[in-house]
């Protein structure tokens, strides 16, 4: 199985195959690459249905933490736009911690990854911050229902509903505002 952006065809004929220079390195060895469809780790494509999870959903769904979120946000300092703010999020690389036997994972456990620096005027208002940190407690349960029932991972994974009733049914990450510098 090959991704289609992978293969540049001509006149309906494959023509030119695409492949990453970590992939093109492991087969110049005469090794099947670490990542590759053959080793079983192809997720496939996201249902419709979950297209649209939050950054922050999949990692309150994820068995494997590998990554610390910092986030540097600045509020319009124009008085005509005061909900407005532009910034990045950056993701820092940490050692594979954190393995879970139960999903999903806390909001303090979420938390604890995060960091959001806060330049601005006012206090920080997290109701103000759209969907940056948004989380939907139905999204979070149908997702983990649907990996349970379609990745191998997660099928000893117990689901536990008392941890989702931390979370709005529609709102920002609890716990957030103790995360703003």
């Amino acid at each position: 199985m090959l991704e289609k952006r992978g293969i540049v065809f001509e006149n309906a004929r494959a023509v030119e195959l695409k492949i990453c220079p970590h992939c093109k390195c492991s087969l110049a060895q005469e090794k099947i690459p670490s990542l590759a469809l053959a080793n079983g780790l192809f997720r496939g494509t996201l249902p419709d249905q979950f297209r649209d999870l939050t950054w922050v959903e999949e990692k309150i769904c994820a068995i494997y933490s590998i990554t610390a979120h910092v986030t540097r946000l600045f509020q319009s300092s124009d008085p005509s736009q005061p909900k407005v703010f532009h910034g990045n999020t950056c993701a820092h690389d940490m050692n594979v911690m954190s393995t879970v036997s139960v999903l999903p994972r806390t909001p303090a456990d979420i938390n604890g990854f995060l960091s959001v620096v806060f330049i601005g005027p006012q206090p920080f208002d997290p109701k103000r911050m759209g969907t940056l940190f948004r989380v939907r407690k139905q999204k979070i349960w149908s997702f983990l229902v649907w990996l349970k029932n379609h990745n191998r991972l997660y099928a000893d994974i117990e689901l536990d509903l008392s941890v989702l009733d931390q979370y709005p049914a529609d709102g920002s990450l609890p716990g957030l505002h103790e995360q703003v510098v």
